[in-house]
């Protein structure tokens, strides 16, 4: 083959290459140690979706938020794709990728006032500890909704740590590895470690997920990214990045 020949067939095949490649701008929230633009890789969540994303020859953009904010972001903004990481749940405005890790979910408590329970109707007689936004479980949500169960609403993961400390609620949903990485990280808190453990009953372990715009390109960016994660190594991702 003539040398102009193959130095044209190298220049299409980059310049094919190089259109061909994409970026998916996503919101997420500050929520170590799976999303958080100041750890390693910007946390374990993010660096399975930018691995899944890489495979396929695509990038990733992340702006951090706080969580209500990271929602109606990906809502209302057309240059977003939607956010993560989510739990799943019911909605015609999100449709959710493949699983890209999973979590623990479960109850922060007092260590002066632990908490026995077995079933969720035991929790009526407490006050909980929820953030604004998260999803939780259905059937907790589903009891909190009916106000069958008295929550106190804070904005963050680290207040919620601050009420059950100080006693302004019996119970604060939280991830085990999220409460792990703020009390040995988070200056304000690390002080609070003889005062609040988790609940030795776990509420559940909940699949994460990207929920991504219910729109041709939210559903075109649902196929790449779950076609990426058949490629790689999700768990071992997680595990290199502190989830348990």
């Amino acid at each position: 083959m003539p040398f102009a020949v193959i130095q044209f067939v190298f220049l299409f095949t980059l310049f094919a290459s190089v259109v061909q490649a994409d970026t998916l701008k996503l919101t997420s929230l500050r929520w170590p140690p799976y999303s958080d633009s100041e750890l390693k890789n910007s946390g374990a969540s993010v660096a399975v979706v930018r691995a899944a994303l890489e495979v396929m020859g695509h990038d990733l953009e992340v702006t951090f938020f706080p969580w209500p904010r990271a929602v109606r972001t990906a809502m209302a903004e057309p240059s977003y794709q939607g956010y993560f990481p989510e739990y799943w749940y019911e909605t015609e405005d999100f449709i959710f990728s493949n699983a890209i890790g999973h979590g623990p979910l479960g109850f922060l408590e007092n260590r002066q006032r632990p908490v026995p329970w077995f079933s969720l109707e035991d929790l009526q007689a407490f006050r909980l500890g929820v953030v604004q936004d998260y999803v939780n479980t259905p059937e907790l949500d589903a009891l909190i909704a009916a106000g069958q169960i008295n929550t106190e609403t804070v904005v963050s993961d680290s207040i919620n740590i601050l009420m059950v400390a100080h006693r302004r609620v019996d119970l604060a949903v939280i991830d085990p590895n999220v409460f792990h990485f703020l009390m040995d990280h988070d200056r304000a808190l690390t002080e609070l470690k003889p005062t609040v453990q988790m609940n030795p009953r776990l509420l559940t372990t909940k699949q994460l997920f990207v929920a991504l715009r219910n729109t041709p390109e939210g559903r075109r960016w649902t196929d790449i990214i779950n076609q990426g994660l058949l490629k790689i190594d999700v768990e071992r991702i997680m595990a290199e990045h502190g989830i348990r």
